[in-house]
């Protein structure tokens, strides 16, 4: 799990290097918190905007600027959930987080020439598995923001109930209240990641092959696929339910699309599929995986989802 950054605390006047410094921290509170980079960017954006604005008289009365940044930037979030959630209800089809890139697959070159790997900015762990951040949009965003800031990144009750406008105590049964969604969405026994490779691999093959039975095999019979096109991409409006109807469909898209190339990727810290047509990723596919079988299938399709998985 993320640990929380001591970086500025105590330092009166920090430079731009120890500023910045938090950054990285902030994108992964703030990915958690909204399930999209691309908003975690711009509120952490946001963020610095903020701190840049004060006078400097002001920014070097803050004990912790570190401590400050997080607070801004948790405060942001919440207020960017709660207009998300009215953003969602309009959205075209089923809405699934934002899929993170393969480390090997996102390194770009800064206008300085220094070369980063921007999915360094985002320490994958299981709190950025797209189970947990399914599971996450089902929460309401105080209890989300207390889940995130207390379990995830450590902070004291006390902190949290400041940085969210509540006593310590209702804190506290917020975080319960997510901590019980989250148990009831979990299997009791995970499984291995290396066996989660070998059933996604196996999957894979029998996909290629259109081999039904093959799929049939590896499917949870109550297993469910949903998809995320965002109006903007062609994919299924509903989830699938049923392993049976979920490996048709799945041989149904092999047959419609063959000019597709489907690569084993890691998607959220866990093995993924990802579907390319001429280099250019169509489609990123998070897996939960329980046993031996595939419980769930995710299909991330909007092309404004899958731009850091095609620009790097």
């Amino acid at each position: 799990m993320s640990t929380r950054s001591e970086t500025g605390h105590g330092r009166p006047d920090p430079g731009l290097s120890a500023i910045m410094s938090e950054r990285r921290r902030l994108i992964n509170l703030a990915y958690r918190l909204l399930g999209s980079l691309a908003e975690a960017e711009d509120a952490v954006q946001e963020t610095y905007a903020r701190w840049y604005a004060l006078p400097p008289q002001q920014r070097e009365a803050i004990e912790s600027p570190g401590a400050w940044l997080t607070t801004v930037a948790s405060r942001i979030c919440l207020d960017l959930l709660g207009s998300a959630r009215a953003r969602r209800e309009r959205y075209v089809g089923e809405w699934l987080p934002e899929p993170l890139p393969e480390r090997s697959e996102w390194i770009t070159e800064r206008p300085d020439g220094i070369t980063t790997d921007p999915a360094d900015r985002v320490t994958l762990d299981e709190s950025v598995s797209m189970a947990f951040l399914v599971v996450l949009e089902s929460m309401t965003p105080a209890e989300r923001v207390a889940l995130i800031l207390h379990d995830v990144f450590r902070y004291s009750f006390a902190e949290v109930a400041e940085i969210v406008g509540r006593s310590p105590a209702a804190c506290r049964q917020l975080a319960s209240a997510a901590r019980r969604r989250i148990r009831a969405s979990r299997a009791p026994v995970t499984t291995p990641t290396a066996r989660q490779a070998g059933i996604v691999r196996a999957f894979k093959a029998a996909w290629e092959a259109k081999d039904i039975d093959a799929l049939i095999a590896l499917l949870d019979p109550a297993a469910i696929a949903t998809a995320d096109g965002g109006g903007l991409a062609p994919t299924f409006l509903h989830p699938i339910e049923g392993g049976e109807q979920i490996a048709r469909a799945w041989v149904e898209i092999a047959s419609q699309a063959p000019s597709f190339t489907i690569l084993e990727r890691i998607v959220n810290g866990q093995p993924g599929l990802v579907a390319q047509r001429d280099g250019v990723t169509v489609t990123v596919f998070a897996f939960d995986v329980t046993g031996d079988r595939i419980k769930h299938i995710w299909a991330v399709r909007n092309p404004e989802k899958l731009r850091p998985w095609t620009t790097g």
